[in-house]
């Protein structure tokens, strides 16, 4: 039985979440023919301008399941194999013994063992995760850095490996996603931006989702306000940012709108086939970024709900900005939210984050947007 969405309790809960501590966000649920917007608080906290849930966000690592989305599309043609070598593709940018051993299928669900490139950008050869001791000087000093996406490339691939190809659990790691990229445009022969916008964000009618091509966001959106768990007090605005360090892996801009269009083409088969679609929803184990061990498909990972029922899709973060995106199992229930505050958190003297009352306040946001 399908449960309606209470809009006034929606309101109050996402009013909750801004009261804790995050300046602005907003949202969108679908519940079968139902559909709730709404927003809480600001998109700028020297005007007061306030956000609205039409406005445009950097989506981070959601990018992953378009690219994830390309892909499978490939290998719907025949030109991509799925458990075929990278090294068969592009042996110049994994030579050797790991590209004739790391798959496609590894690329894509992180078991590849390649190391995250990032630390290597930003925090001068430290291991990765050290987040206890990167400076938010690091921001600052790429925020106009236009990077080449293969140079990314070999600092991932050179970096030492996580593990072994296929080893388990997996690394998450954005140097699977940047070679995907180059996969694609290895066997289209058009930039992978392209590729993704011609066959996965116009084919699911998206008219609000793009790549960027400079620093800047396209259209009315909110500054994004990165904390870098406390040192960065109060929270800087990296809303203007040159998104090249992380390129098809996470740079994206769409709407909550979009995103849950997107989900429902992707679940509904407009995007791939049926089969495809059973392939994303295999999943691993693989450490993700906040060192917690999840389940991880092709670009996609289930979450399951506080009632019981599981959802997919994604989450991504960019300095400053925070967005979900998840479907339910039956494509009958969607939730689309996008934050303008990241890493609100303390850390301990382990290195790890500290509860906030912004987490128990999101916690109950999402108890009611996936069992209302």
């Amino acid at each position: 039985m399908r449960n309606p969405l209470d809009a006034t309790a929606l309101n109050e809960a996402l009013e909750d979440v801004h009261h804790a501590g995050v300046p602005g966000l907003f949202a969108e649920i679908r519940n079968s023919d139902e559909t709730w917007r709404g927003a809480a608080g600001v998109a700028d906290r020297t005007t007061g301008r306030p956000v609205s849930a039409d406005m445009k966000h950097r989506i981070g690592s959601v990018t992953k399941t378009f690219t994830a989305a390309a892909v499978l599309q490939q290998a719907e043609r025949g030109t991509i194999g799925l458990d075929t070598p990278i090294g068969a593709y592009l042996p110049h940018l994994v030579p050797g013994s790991r590209g004739e051993t790391i798959t496609v299928r590894m690329l894509l669900n992180h078991t590849s063992g390649l190391a995250e490139y990032l630390p290597y950008v930003y925090t001068s050869l430290r291991a990765f995760p050290d987040l206890a001791r990167t400076t938010p000087e690091c921001f600052d000093e790429h925020r106009h850095t236009h990077f080449d996406r293969t140079d990314l490339i070999r600092l991932g691939v050179t970096a030492p490996a996580f593990g072994p190809p296929g080893g388990a659990p997996g690394l998450y790691s954005n140097t699977n996603y940047l070679l995907l990229a180059a996969l694609l445009e290895h066997v289209t022969g058009i930039p992978a931006e392209d590729c993704i916008t011609e066959n996965v964000i116009r084919r699911a009618g998206l008219h609000d989702t793009e790549f960027p091509t400079g620093p800047h966001i396209d259209g009315p959106h909110s500054r994004l306000y990165e904390s870098w768990f406390g040192k960065i007090d109060p929270p800087r605005d990296y809303s203007v940012f040159d998104m090249s360090y992380a390129g098809p892996s996470a740079n994206l801009t769409s709407t909550v709108a979009d995103l849950n269009r997107f989900y429902a083409a992707l679940l509904s088969g407009t995007i791939i086939s049926p089969s495809s679609l059973t392939e994303m929803q295999q999943t691993t184990q693989v450490v993700s970024q906040e060192l917690s061990t999840i389940p991880y498909g092709l670009g996609l990972h289930p979450v399951e709900s506080s009632g019981g029922q599981t959802f997919w899709g994604h989450g991504g973060t960019v300095w400053g900005g925070g967005t979900l995106a998840l479907i339910r199992a039956d494509g009958q229930r969607q939730l689309a939210l996008a934050l303008n505050l990241q890493r609100w958190n303390t850390l301990d003297a382990s290195g790890r984050p500290e509860p906030h009352p912004i987490d128990k306040a999101l916690a109950t946001f999402y108890d009611l947007a996936m069992n209302a």
